[in-house]
């Protein structure tokens, strides 16, 4: 596959870079092509500016990356991004957890580079607007690599900081499946904090055996907007009764229905 993986480490030295080095260098010895986007080596502006959409008055950020994007006049470095992203079969994006999500360079990749017109706000040959399901990502595998403090049982179904899922459910869901990807089970590096040599060596072995099945495991089974929906919201016989983010994981739904 064509992979596209986004990593934001804070040191060069971190755990975080060092698992992506491991990461990227068995996709390649796999057969895969993979591009890299290193977002501090690359220094990349997290903030969303009037400057990127050549707006003086005003900014009303939606309408003017829309228009900045259908005029083909967005920066260089995000059109450089969103080139990566339609060339990619597969997107890996690898973060250290920091207070439950992203760190804010890679959100603020996320919010330059899924602009309007491009990440959402894309409508369909019959005028429905793309998402949940569908869009920029439809076709392409998603993969959330992240590090945490906490140890695993800590992310687990009882886990005092919740599940990991439902802790990446914006990203996961909100962004990945929103823009149409298939979404893998995210992969947690767990106690980073206490790593020795050995259990960072342990990790990246853990890793690469995970990449080993990036083109055929299972995705994350999340409903579809135009099969399980209406105006937004599950349609009445769709889980019945059940609410919350598990009711919109198809399998998962079924199974508490049985």
């Amino acid at each position: 596959m064509d992979v596209l993986w986004v990593v934001a480490p804070p040191d060069p030295q971190s755990l975080t870079a060092t698992l992506a080095a491991r990461g990227v260098a068995a996709l390649r010895s796999s057969g895969h092509a993979v591009e890299v986007s290193d977002l501090p080596a690359m220094g990349w502006d997290p903030v969303v500016t009037a400057a990127d959409y050549g707006v003086s008055d005003r900014l009303f950020v939606s309408e003017a990356a829309g228009a900045a994007y259908a005029a083909g006049t967005l920066p260089a470095d995000v059109r450089a991004e969103q080139d990566k992203i339609r060339r990619a079969e597969l997107l890996v994006l690898h973060f250290p957890l920091w207070w439950f999500g992203m760190p804010a360079i890679l959100k603020g990749w996320v919010d330059r580079v899924f602009v309007s017109g491009f990440g959402y706000g894309v409508r369909g040959p019959d005028g429905r607007t793309r998402r949940y399901g569908d869009g920029i990502l439809a076709g392409k595998r998603a993969l959330v690599v992240t590090s945490a403090g906490g140890p695993a049982a800590a992310f687990g179904p009882r886990g005092v900081n919740g599940e990991l899922e439902e802790v990446l459910f914006p990203i996961l869901h909100g962004t990945l499946f929103y823009a149409g990807a298939t979404v893998l089970a995210p992969h947690l590096v767990a106690g980073a904090d206490r790593y020795s040599a050995a259990d960072a060596d342990a990790a990246g072995d853990a890793l690469v055996a995970r990449l080993a099945g990036v083109a055929s495991d299972p995705p994350i089974p999340y409903r579809p907007e135009r099969q399980d929906y209406a105006a937004l919201e599950l349609h009445p016989h769709v889980a019945p009764g059940e609410t919350g983010l598990r009711a919109h994981r198809a399998a998962e739904a079924r199974a508490l229905s049985a």
